[in-house]
């Protein structure tokens, strides 16, 4: 292939990829909720394939658990219960505590909440509410409450005082990136308003019903509040002014002093699960009332109160587990963190993932397009294997979040659609050789050629062909006319093109073009029957051919063309012959020489079509013929019988009688009586509508030569001093 070509078929490919490219990107853009689904799989799939990872020995889990609610009660538990749980994780020198739950009812088995309901009027009555409240008060304890995104008109529209003031950087106005809340489930007031702070612990699961961030900030009532995970961070890092930074996109990060926390554009932070649920140290609530865990296991540590019983419902779906402790998700969230290991989707993320499209599959339309197509399936699974390979580097390493999906289905889409376009873009070529190759061959020719290439149907064999020869006639004198190369190209190709067209026409096959010559032959490799009829009927066709031509090219003051055909049948070796490198399919042999010799005759004869007798005991249909003479062939026994093919069927009158009285001289002449053929010779000469200008001419000159020189033993046959 040449360099213009191959620029093309790059440039034709590399549009295709740019336009595969786009679509993919469309898609990613605008139809989301079924790949992000996908996606989400895949990339849980890589948490899977990684396995647990090590975390910090400084957050442990309060479990209630089947084992607590046996021993201490069902839940809820009473107030002073719980305040004594605050009180011995305090007294074992806890660092901190956080609530994943909320105590939004009244403790109804508090004292002072029973007498009241039976009217008995008793002072100093305790309040299990204010208790608890007095203990979050003179402990470490954060609250836990939940944020409500339906309306209803029961939800608490009150709102929790947070010690912390949020400032929004960069925000434009009208970017509204940040979740909404309509209304709060907050503790009952003697223990909420009693609480240094609280977070927030909703866990809010994507639309395939899974945890995969939580949101460490939602906004409520234009205000920004805290979750129970970034509450914990702000206490721990002393921060008293969070800064959230937008860009064009939305949210960037959260900052809490030295501390820069990256979310994605909603302000969740996307978790790095260190593994199955009891990957943090989990300790039995009612081993802390008993007072069986020693200080030092607890000591200066982070506490975060939950349950994993199964009727307290805060069970949840992450990506390692469906059913996984609601409040281990807020350990995680903590761990990652003060850790720092997160998994960032960066609000640019898009725009990247975008370029990656375009990458990936501009590079497999290219590769699959240049490479053989054996490889392909490997080149596939080379660009999948290796793109993810890098993602799951860059999550894991560098806690980049990229799409996973549409890189994978960008490479298959492209492998599946390049693939396709190839073959069709072969068939192109191929129907563009078909069409190159039907110039030069015919049909069934040519389609056997394609379909057996591969086999053994074309190697050398002895098989009896008619060979065609054609030659213009004085080709020198008119090249000589012509003012330059190409006019004399253009010209030769106005005679070339109706000539080859007649040939495949009749099933022939154009071996070559020699110049002005065409070597053409019939019943090889495809049988063809009649071939010999065939033949001489397109001979025929192209010789009348040359009377609409020759007046084309009269308007254009172009010489007229004329033309000689021989053709012969016989055995040849027909196949493919030549180097490995180059090779034609030909025929070789003494038929295809005599078939040359007979086209050479054509000038000596005055014939256009000059067949052999070989030829001519194959035909079947009718024709007019003349016999023109009977020579000796170099390599050959018996003579060669030359006939003149004048037209189809029966002659015209006139033209009739002079055949007869012909052909009469020609069996005078055979038998040696030379007088009285050279009468009738003569007489044939001498008539004004001959339709041969030379034999009649030839058989005089020899029939006076053997006239004055007596020939002995003379069987008719003559032998030219030429090559034949």
């Amino acid at each position: 292939m040449n360099k213009k070509n191959l620029l093309k078929k790059f440039m034709i490919f590399l549009g295709l990829g740019i336009i595969l490219s786009f679509i993919i990107s469309t898609i990613y853009i605008n139809f989301t909720k079924l790949p992000n689904s996908i996606d989400n799989r895949l990339r849980d799939y890589f948490f899977t394939l990684r396995g647990e990872i090590p975390h910090e020995d400084n957050i442990v889990i309060i479990n209630i658990d089947e084992a607590s609610l046996k021993e201490v009660g069902q839940w809820p538990w009473s107030r002073p219960k719980v305040s004594q749980l605050l009180k011995n994780l305090t007294n074992m020198d806890i660092g901190l505590i956080a609530f994943d739950m909320v105590f939004a009812e009244p403790d109804k088995s508090s004292p002072h909440k029973v007498f009241k309901k039976y009217g008995i009027s008793r002072e100093n009555t305790p309040n299990y509410d204010l208790i608890l409240g007095n203990t979050v008060a003179n402990t470490p304890t954060i609250l836990g409450y939940v944020f409500e995104f339906t309306e209803n008109k029961y939800i608490d529209k009150k709102a929790p005082q947070i010690p912390a003031i949020f400032i929004e950087k960069n925000k434009k106005l009208g970017d509204d990136f940040l979740l909404k809340a309509k209304g709060a489930i907050l503790n009952v007031p003697e223990i909420q308003n009693k609480a240094y702070t609280s977070g927030f612990f909703n866990n809010i699961p994507d639309e395939s019903g899974v945890i995969r961030s939580v949101p460490l900030i939602i906004s409520y009532e234009d205000m920004i509040y805290p979750s129970l995970s970034l509450e914990v961070i702000r206490l721990i890092s002393k921060t008293k002014k969070v800064i959230v930074n937008y860009d064009e996109n939305g949210i960037v990060n959260i900052k809490l002093n030295n501390l820069t926390i990256p979310t994605d554009r909603y302000g969740r932070l996307l978790i790095n699960f260190r593994g199955k649920s009891k990957s943090f140290k989990y300790y039995s609530a009612k081993d802390i009332l008993n007072g069986s865990i020693q200080k030092k296991e607890l000591e200066g540590k982070i506490a975060l109160i939950g349950t994993t019983a199964v009727g307290l419902l805060d069970l949840r779906a992450t990506p390692f587990e469906s059913v996984y402790p609601g409040v281990e998700v807020h350990a995680n969230a903590i761990d990652n963190i003060l850790v720092g290991d997160f998994l960032a989707k960066e609000s640019w993320v898009d725009g990247a993932n975008i370029w990656i499209i375009f990458l990936l599959t501009i590079l497999t339309v290219l590769l699959i397009t240049y490479l053989p197509f054996w490889l392909n399936p490997i080149i596939t699974l080379f660009l999948l294997g290796g793109t993810v390979f890098v993602l799951y580097n860059l999550l894991f390493t560098y806690g980049l979040v990229l799409n996973i999906f549409f890189p994978l289905f960008s490479i298959v889409i492209a492998a599946i659609v390049v693939t396709l376009f190839d073959y069709f873009y072969e068939i192109k070529k191929e129907e563009a050789i078909k069409k190159k190759f039907a110039s030069k061959v015919s049909k069934s020719v040519m389609e056997n050629l394609l379909k057996d290439i591969d086999n053994n149907e074309f190697q050398a064999e002895e098989k009896e062909v008619t060979v065609f020869f054609s030659d213009i006639r004085n080709f020198t004198n008119i090249s000589e006319q012509m003012d330059n190369a190409n006019e004399l190209i253009t010209y030769l190709n106005e005679y070339m093109e109706p000539m080859s067209n007649i040939i495949t026409e009749y099933e022939g096959t154009i071996d070559k073009y020699i110049g002005d010559s065409i070597m053409a032959y019939w019943n090889a490799p495809a049988e063809v029957s009649n071939h010999a009829d065939k033949a001489v009927t397109a001979s025929l066709k192209q010789i009348k051919q040359l009377i609409p031509l020759n007046r084309k090219l009269k308007r254009e003051n172009k010489p007229p063309i004329d033309m000689g055909i021989g053709i012969n049948t016989g055995k040849a070796i027909v196949g493919e012959m030549g180097s490995k490198g180059r090779s034609d399919y030909t025929v070789i042999g003494d038929a295809i020489n005599l078939g040359a010799r007979l086209e050479s005759l054509c000038i000596f004869y005055d014939s256009k079509l000059n067949i052999s007798n070989f030829t001519k005991e194959q035909l079947k249909n009718d024709y007019t013929f003349r016999f023109l003479d009977l020579v000796k062939v170099k390599g050959k026994k018996k003579p060669v019988e030359i006939w003149q093919v004048i037209d189809l069927g029966e002659p015209e009158e006139e033209l009739k009688k002079e055949l007869e009285l012909y052909h009469e001289a020609i069996n005078l002449y055979r038998n040696s009586n030379f007088k009285e053929a050279l009468e009738i010779f003569e007489n044939l000469e001498n008539y004004d509508k001959k339709t041969n200008k030379k034999i009649y001419q030839i058989y005089i000159n020899r029939c006076k030569e053997f006239i004055l020189s007596p020939p002995t033993n003379f069987n008719g046959i003559y032998e030219h001093h030429s090559k034949i």
